[in-house]
């Protein structure tokens, strides 16, 4: 797993740095088609609302259930397996950062956005290590279509986690609507290779397939 994280590390990075590069200069709302201002979007994976109670011991337990999903042999099974990963990954032993979470959660359900980043703000302030800040807030991001900071975020989220599949889905997304459907590929494809039952992604992998290696790059 770190050989391979350490290449997609780079190439991931280097696909944030040069979207950030070409980015920078103007606002980021005045660099996006006008098509994808107004198209209804799409969400990257999330937690379900109701997660299981999980075991305390984080890595083994983590390093078990990727196994397990992998070998899932249904859906209803995959979906079982998913959720304890993602009671993991919000698990905290902080009342502090549980509060925090939980009202951004209730100000992103009612659309106040902007409520919800002053509180992952909080989050990421008081708990810089807990990745789930950074992939929720990533998500914020996303949906106010400020892709700068969502992939800032997304970087940091697999920094910590390289196993991530929601932040994955989602740099795939973000490289999607920026019209890099070579690198949004990639990161749905890597995204599947860790968790092969997510949602809409298969759809998503085959269209960009027939369009990234029908023709040249």
């Amino acid at each position: 797993m770190a050989s391979g994280f350490s290449a997609f590390r780079y190439s991931t990075l280097a696909a944030l740095f040069a979207v950030a590069g070409a980015l920078t200069p103007l606002p980021v709302q005045a660099q996006i088609p006008e098509k994808i201002q107004q198209k209804q979007q799409l969400k990257p994976p999330e937690p379900p609302p109701r997660l299981p109670r999980v075991s305390t011991d984080r890595g083994k337990g983590l390093d078990f259930l990727f196994g397990a999903l992998k070998a899932a042999p249904d859906e209803a099974s995959a979906k079982h397996v998913e959720a304890k990963i993602w009671a993991l990954w919000t698990q905290t032993s902080s009342d502090t950062t549980a509060l925090l979470m939980s009202r951004a959660k209730t100000a992103i359900a009612a659309k106040q956005m902007d409520v919800a980043l002053k509180l992952l703000d909080a989050v990421v302030k008081l708990r810089p290590d807990y990745v789930e800040a950074w992939n929720r807030r990533a998500t914020v991001y996303y949906l106010q279509n400020d892709y700068n900071r969502s992939l800032g975020d997304i970087e940091q989220v697999l920094l910590r986690e390289p196993r991530h599949f929601g932040a994955l889905a989602g740099l795939g997304m973000i490289m999607q609507d920026l019209g890099d459907d070579k690198r949004a590929l990639d990161a749905f494809r890597r995204a599947l290779a860790i968790n092969p039952h997510l949602e809409k992604v298969p759809e998503l992998v085959k269209t960009l397939t027939e369009k990234v290696e029908g023709r040249d790059i």
